[in-house]
């Protein structure tokens, strides 16, 4: 009977902090959706200042470095094309020999 009597008085709070939380919410909310003009304009300032923060954090990589990986790309990709090509051509002839 105690924990009925708990839970009630528990249910009942809520309700309040529910209807309490979203007028505050609401309130809030046309500040931080950035409906006007003034809320675009900061929501802008505010994203230009966190991306120069993360921006300084990036380890970027040498001139050296990327002209290696590039060249791992280009290599890469050649190959695979020759590969592909190859597969191609030679399904497109077993293709050809089982419809003659």
């Amino acid at each position: 009977m105690a924990k009925e009597k708990t839970q009630t008085a528990q249910g009942a709070d809520k309700p309040l902090k529910a209807a309490a939380g979203k007028s505050t919410a609401k309130a809030e909310a046309p500040a931080k959706s950035g409906k006007s003009l003034v809320g675009y304009a900061k929501a802008a300032q505010e994203f230009f200042e966190q991306s120069k923060v993360e921006l300084k954090k990036v380890t970027w990589p040498t001139r050296q470095e990327t002209v290696k990986t590039g060249v791992a790309v280009l290599v890469f990709s050649v190959i695979m094309a020759i590969y592909l090509g190859v597969v191609d051509m030679a399904l497109s002839r077993l293709v050809a020999f089982i419809l003659s």
